[in-house]
């Protein structure tokens, strides 16, 4: 007889696998575009910022770091930044001029045409998010939102909406993760070439 620790443990996983695989069926060519979109960006000299709170903002520094490191393979880094992660900067934009604006402010001041910044949220109703993706807007940068429960408010705000569909704040949030993942091997399988080599 299973234990109940056990039987937990397997039905998180197996929803988990069951909502994956649907992404898979259902997703898959939306995945494909936004990593043309960020191809485009990273071949024409544009960087990639990610921003996100709580789990989402750990999404963030993880996706960031696999384009500036490396994912699968040796390679020469690519431009992305989290916009998570000074904290001079965002308790001084949260003190100075309200919590909503701490990631709007660094994409004034760091994006440029050619850009693309991805969002990370499973309600697309975080002020904050909102706030960066009209500031993405005004500086003419592409947006990609990582979304769920329907997309919230962010959906009509961004270029490319990406909604797991799901109202589980932890499988979507495990999903875009492996969005991430998919939309960056794509990406480093096109451009790596030579361990070092150029791209």
């Amino acid at each position: 007889m299973k234990s109940p620790l056990v039987s937990d443990a397997a039905t998180h996983l197996e929803e988990l696998a069951a909502l994956a695989g649907r992404v898979a069926r259902e997703m898959a060519g939306e995945i494909a575009e936004t990593a043309e979109l960020v191809l485009h960006a990273l071949v024409g000299g544009g960087k990639l910022m990610f921003c996100g709170n709580g789990g989402s903002a750990a999404d963030a520094q993880h996706l960031a770091a696999e384009y500036v490191v490396r994912f699968r393979r040796a390679r020469l880094p690519f431009s992305a930044i989290a916009l998570t992660t000074d904290t001079s900067v965002l308790t001084a934009a949260a003190n100075d001029l309200g919590f909503e604006q701490v990631f709007a402010r660094q994409v004034r001041a760091l994006a440029r045409p050619g850009d693309v910044l991805f969002l990370h949220s499973t309600s697309g109703e975080s002020r904050n998010l909102l706030e960066a993706a009209r500031a993405a807007a005004a500086a003419e940068v592409r947006t990609v939102a990582l979304l769920a429960r329907g997309g919230g408010p962010l959906r009509e705000l961004v270029d490319r909406a990406l909604i797991v569909p799901t109202d589980s704040v932890a499988h979507a949030q495990e999903i875009h993760l492996a969005i991430g993942h998919a939309i960056c091997e794509i990406v480093e399988s096109r451009l790596a070439t030579e361990p070092g080599g150029e791209y």
